[in-house]
């Protein structure tokens, strides 16, 4: 079987907007406040009358091509195990350049470290077999994570099963966050 390659399966449609994700990861990765790993977005599309709602749950990509490793000049952004992008804190020198080469703003300054931050999937609970804390906390399991490259996974399974996209793949960053479009 190839390597492993973590990612999340993303369906917008059944996001109630409880924000149950953003919480928990706050909770679990200790983000201060004002700063955010992930998010629940809104949007209005179309013209009124004919108006829609559109919620978009998000968080780092976790790129194969992830501009943001390619730029920092200590090596503190990395690519680790499963393909994930980390960010090795103690090596952040909080440049910020990172954050200016993310095209979809997934990082976040923290005043207090003097660091930068994001989504790392909460890699401390995938390595001891848990999933990460926004999947695990979601009424509606609008986020279902795994191995992409396992066919048997839940997450390869569900994307298998419906049509997808990828968020501005004219960056060609090759991220691993696919969303449900059916």
């Amino acid at each position: 079987m190839a390597n492993k390659q973590y990612g999340m399966v993303i369906d917008p449609r059944s996001c109630l907007d409880c924000k149950a994700c953003v919480v928990a990861c706050k909770a679990e990765n200790h983000v201060p406040l004002g700063a955010s790993r992930n998010w629940v977005r809104h949007s209005l599309v179309g013209t009124f009358p004919k108006l829609q709602a559109v919620i978009e749950p998000g968080q780092c990509n976790h790129c194969s091509e992830a501009p943001c490793v390619e730029v920092c000049p200590t090596g503190a952004s990395h690519f680790a195990a499963g393909g994930t992008v980390q960010i090795t804190r103690e090596e952040c020198i909080g440049c910020q350049l990172c954050m200016e080469a993310c095209p979809y703003g997934a990082r976040y300054y923290d005043e207090q470290s003097e660091k930068v931050d994001k989504c790392s999937f909460c890699w401390h609970r995938v390595e001891r077999g848990l999933e990460p804390a926004c999947v695990v906390t979601c009424p509606t399991k609008v986020r279902v994570f795994g191995d992409l490259n396992d066919p048997t996974s839940r997450v390869a399974r569900k994307l298998a099963e419906h049509p997808s996209v990828v968020l501005k793949p004219e960056e060609q960053t090759r991220p691993n966050i696919h969303y449900i479009t059916d």
